[in-house]
């Protein structure tokens, strides 16, 4: 017999251990998550109408090493040593450092299987979630080598999941992601979608150098890509001016002669979002806080659990999206004889400015009108008016009229207007933003802002 100590025994076993994870467990592991998402790849290589670009699949490691060596990061790098009198050494340190940052890492399996169930199962317990418009010929005519960029208006955080749901026949997306997400373990999970982190605000130029490379390498592999280009949220309900900073890392370097880049706006539009209180804090200084945007996101919690613990929640009335038709950059630029690789940095930021106001307002085009918005115009039109509910739908079918003649995609649930709009009238009653007394309906003055809000959503499609 051969006796060892106690604290020896429990080494060799806890190294034994180590051994049998390290050699059979997680090889194994890995082996079977290799063969899903496989499987999984040659199952929707056949389903989606945009392929995903080889880049997309690439180890990240590689992708990071890429970034990292990339003659104009180098180039950036030295310049920042020079300036500052740092070591290269520390200089590339921070550029791996703001790389690892960026560069995602995809999991098909993940954003497939369980990233769109779960996002199918959110925005339909949610919303009554509907397709509005898509323009499926100017889809099938896209060029197969194009890169394709999905230009979405910021109604809400729900944006994304919607977008990836409704869009998860047609591509998988990546997204640029603010730094909110930047937690664990959240920040794990959207980097395994695809989405690349952005410091929206930050001006530091080697960091912005390094993300140009990422977008503009990204965008020459093909990569399909989903760009907010209002940059945030809109607190007032209007479109907001669009933000250039990613649009100009897509077309700096733009060789029509090598692919093309498709831009596709996307419409996205609610009857209820959920931060639109919050929206109203931030807008009205003056407004009582009880709470800020914090409280009042907690009190909109826990009011839905009460109502779900009674059976009284319902969700809230219909998010719809519309996909427009594709704008070819080529295109663009052969019709404005453009070449933005020959231009100085004022006449290129000039003519990205001018390609951002177009495609904005292609978007803008295709936002889609959905009820509570419809409604929400003809009070905000005359807010002191008691009307019956004969001549608010008077006047409601009157404003769908004009926004049809106006080419505007008004979704009408069950092809009704007249549920359409009693939809609409219900859900701003429940939320006492519209009071009903004898029969008659008024807005509620405290609440006209929230009712701007809604209205402002559509407001641009009347002119």
């Amino acid at each position: 017999m051969v006796s060892l100590p106690i604290w020896l025994a429990v080494v060799l076993v806890a190294l034994a251990a180590w051994a049998f994870v390290g050699h059979l467990v997680l090889p194994g592991a890995r082996w079977v998550l290799r063969r899903r998402i496989n499987r999984v790849l040659q199952e929707i290589d056949t389903r989606l109408k945009i392929r995903i670009a080889p880049f997309k699949l690439t180890k990240r490691e590689v992708l990071i090493a890429r970034l990292v060596d990339d003659p104009e990061v180098q180039e950036a790098g030295d310049a920042e040593a020079r300036k500052t009198g740092a070591p290269r050494s520390a200089v590339r340190r921070r550029v791996e450092g703001y790389a690892t940052e960026i560069v995602p890492q995809f999991n098909a399996y993940l954003y497939f299987r369980i990233g769109y169930a779960f996002a199918r199962w959110l925005g339909r317990s949610l919303y009554r979630v509907r397709l509005g418009y898509s323009d499926e010929e100017g889809l099938a005519a896209l060029d197969p080598n194009a890169t394709v960029v999905f230009l979405i208006n910021h109604r809400s955080n729900m944006d994304y999941i919607l977008v990836s749901y409704l869009a998860a026949e047609k591509a998988a997306l990546s997204y640029a992601v603010g730094e909110w997400a930047r937690i664990w373990p959240l920040q794990t999970l959207i980097r395994a979608m695809g989405a690349y982190f952005v410091r929206r605000n930050s001006k530091n130029p080697l960091y912005r150098k390094v993300l140009e490379r990422y977008v503009a390498m990204a965008t020459a592999a093909g990569v399909t890509q989903a760009v907010f280009p209002e940059g945030g949220l809109s607190r007032e309900g209007t479109l907001r001016p669009p933000k250039l900073g990613l649009l100009d890392y897509m077309v700096r370097a733009f060789d029509p002669s090598v692919h093309d880049v498709a831009f596709i706006p996307v419409g996205i539009n609610y009857d209820r979002v959920f931060e639109d209180r919050s929206f109203s804090v931030e807008r009205d200084p003056s407004a009582p806080r009880r709470g800020g945007a914090f409280g009042n996101t907690l009190r909109f919690v826990l009011r839905n659990l009460t109502l779900l613990a009674r059976s009284k929640w319902h969700r809230f009335g219909y998010a719809c999206v519309d996909f427009g038709s594709p704008v070819s950059l080529s295109r663009w630029a052969s019709a404005h004889n453009v070449d933005f690789r020959t231009l100085t940095k004022e006449d290129r930021f000039a003519r990205v400015e001018e390609l951002g106001r177009e495609l904005m307002a292609a978007v803008a085009r295709v936002i889609p009108v959905v009820p509570v918005p419809l409604v929400a115009t003809a009070f905000v039109r005359q807010p002191q008016k008691s009307r019956s509910e004969l001549e608010l739908k008077a006047e409601v079918l009157d404003l769908m009229r004009e926004l049809s003649e106006r080419g505007a995609h008004v979704y009408v649930p069950r092809k009704d207007q007249d549920y359409a709009i009693a939809v609409g009238l219900r859900m701003l009653t429940l939320r006492h933003l519209v009071d009903e007394k004898d029969g008659l309906y008024s807005a509620r003055l405290e609440e006209l802002p929230l009712l701007t809000y809604y209205a402002n959503s559509v407001a641009h499609l009347f002119g």
